[in-house]
């Protein structure tokens, strides 16, 4: 049973990043091993040529796994980001993208995972992403 709900991690994520809140993006599931997200994209996430950008992916990426894991574990702040390693694979154009999670460890320091996206309908995956988190110790 995770440790905060979907409803639960969109409050968090108001209060503490209200940048990345206010980005749209939807939580579709959440269990102990895995998260399903979706992010409607805009004009502003574009690059020359029509197609959604590096950072954009990157970010998506590193934000729904940070979810994942606070989803286990409860509002840890503090948690980092220490290696993120995305493989792009085909051009994601603008509309929603379509984001899964999953967590391969959570240990007591760190935590393991890949995320994949999609554009929404489409089969193959636009990039495949796999990170490292840092989990500070609990006081």
């Amino acid at each position: 049973m995770p440790a905060m709900t979907p409803a639960e991690l969109m409050v968090f994520l108001q209060k503490e990043f209200p940048q990345a809140a206010g980005a749209g993006m939807l939580i579709e599931g959440l269990d102990s091993k895995t998260i399903k997200l979706r992010l409607p994209t805009r004009e502003e996430h574009l690059r020359p040529g029509g197609t959604v950008s590096g950072p954009t992916l990157m970010w998506f990426a590193d934000c729904g796994f940070y979810l994942l894991i606070l989803g286990q574990l409860g509002p840890v702040a503090l948690a980092v980001t220490t290696n993120l390693n995305i493989n792009f694979m085909r051009k994601p154009v603008m509309g929603d993208l379509i984001g899964e999670g999953r967590l391969l460890k959570l240990g007591k320091t760190l935590a393991v995972g890949d995320f994949t996206i999609w554009n929404d309908g489409q089969p193959d995956p636009v990039a495949h992403v796999t990170m490292t988190y840092s989990i500070p110790p609990k006081r």
